[in-house]
């Protein structure tokens, strides 16, 4: 099984952005669990957390890395 920063690298932009989506209405329904104490495994919080900020940093670099290959191509 491969790590999760290589499962999440190897996702294209579209399957990134759903898994980002989903992701986040995942934390925020264990946080409404953990408001109304029902929530047991609280470790889960912080591993979403983790997930959410590896895909926005996979974004992040996808799209810096695409205004510098325009950049590049206007300058020529």
């Amino acid at each position: 099984m491969a790590r999760p920063m290589a499962q999440i690298v190897d996702m294209n932009d579209a399957e990134l952005v759903s898994k980002l989506a989903d992701t986040k209405q995942e934390l925020f329904n264990l946080r409404f669990q953990g408001a109304t104490g029902q929530l047991e495994n609280t470790a889960r919080l912080r591993i979403l957390k983790r997930d959410i900020a590896r895909i926005n940093m996979v974004l992040r670099a996808r799209e810096i890395a695409a205004a510098e290959l325009l950049a590049a191509a206007g300058k020529k």
